[in-house]
């Protein structure tokens, strides 16, 4: 496996299993919220341009909820088989 370079994949302290991809663009960064599953498999939440030194809290709220969401539906259905 491929170790990713934290410039562009960090984790996200306190929010066990959630991480940021960082991005910049012509002077502009941006942000991007994602989880692991299945080893390999990346899922992408929520993101917005960073402005501020702090992650604003209620997208890391969203990041978190929508993660929650991902795997309880993954479980009903893995259920379901």
């Amino acid at each position: 496996m491929e170790v990713v370079p934290v410039k562009f994949l960090r984790a996200i302290k306190g929010r066990k299993g959630l991480y940021e991809i960082r991005s910049e663009s012509e002077g502009n960064a941006y942000r991007v919220f994602c989880c692991f599953d299945e080893g390999n498999l990346v899922v992408l939440f929520n993101g917005y341009q960073k402005k501020t030194q702090k992650a604003p809290t209620d997208q890391l709220n969203t990041a978190e909820a929508l993660m929650k969401q991902y795997f309880e539906q993954k479980t009903r259905k893995d259920d379901e088989y």
